[in-house]
C-alpha cells in the first residue's frame, strides 16, 4: 500500500519531507511500538502517558520505518502525515491498511464492567459447537484460526486489532468472539470495527479514574452500540434497562430468562446464569440451531480465574475468582456461600493506579459478605501497597486482617480453613504476574494456593 493512499484515508493529513511522489512511498507494515518497527513501516507517533512517541521517531526511523505519523513535523529525512490527532488516526489507517477485515467476520462483542470473559468464552464455545470457526480475543486467552497467542489488552490497540481480525479471517475463521472494553471504545481503538452483536452484561463501579463519573462511563458503553447490527441487553441490570430504553430494537435477558431450561450448567453461580443467557441470546442473533447453543453451553466446565475451584483434596473449598469491583466481590461472595456451611473467608485488595473511589467500597463489600476478611496487596504498580490497604480498610473500619504479603495471606487462609469452610482468593483471577513497583514477578494465586494445599497435604 502507497503512503497516498494512506494520507488519504487519515484526511485532513498534509504530506511532507516526501521526496518526489507519495504514490511511490510504499508501506509494508503499521507500527506505534518501536519493537514492532521494521523495514518499510508506517511508524506512529502517539502520545502515551509516559513517553511522547514523537521522541521515538528516530529510533523508529533507525529501525528501517518508511514514513512518520505525527501531529508535527520533525526534523528528521523521512516522510510524514501530520494529522491533528495520531492516535485517532491509527484505527483509520489500520482499517483501510489490512483490508476492513470484520466485513468478512461476524464479531460477536461482550461488553460490560463484569461477565465479559466468562460470557465470551460461553458464546465462543457454542461457535464451535455449531462448526463455526471464531477466534478469541480476551484478557486471559487469545485463539486466531485455531493457534494460541500471547494475551495483552482485553481490546488491542488499534493496529493489533485490525491485523489479529486480518489474521482470523484469511486463516478460516469466520467469526470472532471479543471483549469490548469502555476505555478502548473512548481510546478509539475500536473505530472501524463492526459487531455483528454486542452483548451488554452490566455496569458497576470500576474505571472511574479513567471516565471520572458513571454517566461518562456509561456513555462510553452506549458508544459502542453504534456500531453494532444487532444489541443484547441485560436488563436486570439497572443501566441495561437504561440502554434498552435507548436501543428499543435491543433483545433482552435476565437472570430469570427461561433460556436455559434444560440445558446443564456446569458453571455456579446466578451471575453465571446471567452470563450464559446472554450468551444464548448472542448465539440466536447470529444464527445458531438451538441444538448447537446447548451443547457449547453444557461443554464450558469452567473457565480460567473466574469461579475456579482449585482441589487438592482439602476438606473445605478455594474459589479463585477475577472479583475486582465492589459488585463483582459481593456476587462472588453470595455465590460462595452455598459451597459449605463453615465458615467464609476471603482473602482480597485493590489494584494501585486505578479507581480510587472504589477501594473502600471494596472493603466494605468484603466485611459484609464474609466471615473473615483478610486485606492484602492486588496488583500495587507504582503505589504504596500499604497507602492502598488504608484506604481499602476505611470502608470497614477494624473488621479486616491485614497481611500486605499475598503468598502469606493466602498460606494465612488456607492454613486456618476448617472442614466445610470456603476460602475465596479475590481479585487477580488467572493472571500469572503480579505488578509491582519494582516491576512483574511471578505469582498465580491459584499456583500458590495449590503450593500451600500439598504442603499441608504432606503435613498431615
Amino acid at each position: 500500500m502507497t503512503l497516498e493512499r494512506l494520507a488519504a484515508a487519515l484526511s485532513p493529513a498534509e504530506v511532507v519531507n516526501a521526496p518526489g511522489d507519495p504514490a511511490r512511498v510504499a508501506i509494508a507494515d503499521l507500527a506505534y511500538d518501536t519493537r514492532a518497527a521494521r523495514p518499510g513501516a508506517l511508524f506512529f507517533c502517539v502520545r502515551g502517558a509516559a513517553r511522547d512517541g514523537h521522541e521515538l521517531a528516530a529510533a523508529a526511523a533507525a529501525a528501517g520505518a518508511a514514513a512518520l505519523v505525527v501531529d508535527h513535523a520533525l526534523d528528521l529525512p523521512l516522510p510524514q502525515l501530520v494529522v491533528p490527532d495520531v492516535r485517532a488516526a491509527m484505527p483509520r489507517a489500520a482499517t483501510v491498511f489490512f483490508g476492513d477485515p470484520t466485513r468478512e467476520l461476524d464479531v460477536a462483542a461482550v461488553t460490560g464492567t463484569n461477565g465479559k470473559t466468562t460470557t465470551a468464552f460461553l458464546l465462543h464455545a457454542i461457535l464451535h459447537a455449531a462448526g463455526r470457526p471464531a477466534g478469541l480475543l480476551t484478557n486471559i486467552e487469545r485463539r486466531v484460526a485455531g493457534e494460541a497467542r500471547p494475551t495483552g489488552l482485553n481490546t488491542p490497540e488499534a493496529i493489533d486489532l485490525q491485523r489479529l481480525f486480518r489474521q482470523m479471517a484469511d486463516g478460516g475463521d469466520t467469526a470472532c468472539v471479543m471483549e469490548a472494553t469502555s476505555i478502548a471504545q473512548a481510546q478509539g481503538r475500536l473505530e472501524g470495527t463492526r459487531f455483528a452483536v454486542l452483548v451488554f452484561t452490566n455496569l458497576t463501579q470500576d474505571h472511574l479514574d479513567f471516565h471520572g463519573d458513571m454517566e461518562r462511563y456509561f456513555t462510553a458503553k452506549r458508544a459502542l452500540f453504534e456500531q453494532a447490527d444487532r444489541a443484547v441487553v441485560n436488563v436486570g441490570d439497572e443501566h441495561g434497562r437504561r440502554l434498552a430504553r435507548e436501543l428499543p430494537d435491543a433483545v433482552t435477558y435476565d437472570a430469570s430468562s427461561p433460556e436455559l431450561d434444560g440445558i446443564e450448567l456446569a458453571l455456579r453461580g446466578s451471575f453465571n446464569r446471567e452470563n450464559a443467557i446472554g450468551a444464548a441470546f448472542a448465539a440466536r442473533e447470529l444464527g445458531v440451531p438451538e441444538g448447537a447453543i446447548r451443547r457449547g453451553i453444557a461443554s464450558v466446565r469452567g473457565v480460567p480465574g473466574r469461579f475456579e475451584s482449585i482441589e487438592e483434596g482439602q476438606p473445605f473449598a478455594v474459589i479463585v475468582d477475577y472479583a475486582h469491583t465492589p459488585d463483582s466481590l459481593e456476587n462472588v461472595l453470595r455465590a460462595s456461600r452455598e459451597l459449605g456451611d463453615g465458615r467464609l473467608t476471603v482473602v482480597f485488595g485493590a489494584g494501585g493506579d486505578r479507581d480510587r473511589a472504589k477501594r473502600p467500597l471494596m472493603g466494605a463489600a468484603a466485611a459484609t459478605g464474609a466471615d473473615r476478611a483478610i486485606l492484602t496487596s492486588d496488583n500495587p504498580r507504582s503505589e504504596d501497597p500499604a497507602a492502598i490497604a488504608a484506604e481499602v480498610a476505611a470502608g470497614a473500619p477494624g473488621r479486616l486482617e491485614l497481611e500486605l504479603d499475598r503468598r502469606a495471606a493466602i498460606e494465612r487462609a488456607l492454613a486456618e480453613a476448617a472442614p466445610g469452610d470456603v476460602v475465596v482468593l479475590a481479585g487477580r483471577g488467572a493472571e500469572p504476574e503480579q505488578e509491582l513497583a519494582s516491576g512483574k514477578i511471578p505469582f498465580d494465586d491459584r499456583e500458590v494456593a495449590r503450593e500451600a494445599l500439598r504442603r499441608a497435604e504432606v503435613k498431615r
